[in-house]
């Protein structure tokens, strides 16, 4: 057997999917990778068989670049690009920018989740730029991790800003979407700015961490209601100011990059109350926001869960805050 077709099956013993369905994906609206049961567990204690570096062969119309470097030399932490082949030449794309989840101290941005959101968008025309970011460890405790995670997430923008005539990619078009860990992350970058004091000082300080749009996947935002978080290695009672610090909730307003929010309400990790809030903190704000509940969803799933499919509702939003123009 070929060293593709043992890729492809070992991807379709983890996905639950067909050596035929990953062989043979249409050119558009794709199933590459994933269903509802590539998912993760538990955010805080993630499945095994979720396995971290996962590698798949380019799926037809895509190219991925594994492992690119994209925070400074001293740093581990990688990136995956996810790159459209059928683009044409001088065009501009739009770019996504895909978080992993994973309680902040776990998950890679190559887990199944992470594979399926990056191969049906970039199927769809948009170059998906995948990261791994600051973790917290067992010291964690003695080291806090954030706002390094948060750093890094803005330090991705400006890398694609930096690298968009390489990529092809609009500076003006970019997003941001992540899976609860990220969807916090995500939810951050929509809502704060250099007046929240919360900019990395370098690398690529030149360029802007805005993005044009974000989507939060069952992402904690209101941390003082969560529970004590091990980056921050304080409790919520020793440093409730982080914890405010952390939630996207506190800093909406109406100049906010519109948001998407999906949620399902069978989630017991983190609870659906939690997106209402965001919801309801763009709502009063008067900024743009779309809650999307997802009946008897659990945490942690993709963009095709058995309960309902989401590609349609996620390419609708990107198409709507990343056109041209």
């Amino acid at each position: 057997m070929t060293q593709k077709l043992l890729q492809t099956f070992a991807l379709s013993l983890l996905f639950g999917t067909s050596l035929q369905a990953v062989t043979n994906a249409p050119a558009v609206n794709p199933s590459p990778v994933g269903r509802a049961n590539a998912s993760d567990a538990s955010e805080e204690n993630p499945n095994p068989k979720n396995m971290v570096g996962l590698r798949i062969s380019n799926p037809p119309g895509i190219k991925i670049e594994w492992d690119v470097p994209y925070l400074a030399s001293d740093r581990e932490e990688k990136c995956d690009l996810y790159l459209p082949t059928n683009s044409s030449a001088g065009k501009l794309r739009a770019a996504i920018l895909i978080i992993h989840g994973g309680g902040f101290n776990d998950g890679d941005k190559a887990r199944g989740r992470e594979i399926n959101f990056c191969t049906n968008l970039a199927v769809n025309g948009y170059v998906c730029m995948s990261i791994n970011y600051k973790l917290s460890r067992p010291n964690a405790r003695q080291i806090p991790t954030w706002p390094q995670s948060l750093y890094d997430a803005k330090t991705a923008v400006r890398w694609l800003r930096k690298n968009a005539e390489r990529l092809q990619v609009d500076p003006n078009r970019i997003a941001a979407m992540g899976g609860s860990a990220g969807g916090n992350l995500s939810a951050m970058l929509a809502t704060t700015g250099p007046k929240d004091g919360l900019e990395p000082t370098n690398p690529y300080a030149e360029f802007s961490t805005r993005v044009s749009c974000a989507v939060d996947f069952y992402g904690a935002v209101k941390l003082m209601d969560y529970h004590d978080m091990k980056m921050f290695s304080k409790t919520r009672a020793e440093a409730p100011e982080l914890y405010e610090k952390a939630s996207p909730v506190n800093y909406v307003d109406k100049g906010d990059a519109p948001m998407m929010v999906v949620h399902g309400t069978a989630d017991p990790l983190v609870l659906i109350n939690q997106s209402e809030a965001l919801a309801n903190a763009f709502k009063k704000a008067g900024a743009e926001c779309e809650f999307v509940v997802v009946p008897e969803g659990p945490h942690s799933f993709n963009l095709e869960p058995r309960q309902k499919e989401l590609r349609s509702l996620i390419l609708r939003f990107f198409a709507k805050y990343l056109r041209a123009g």
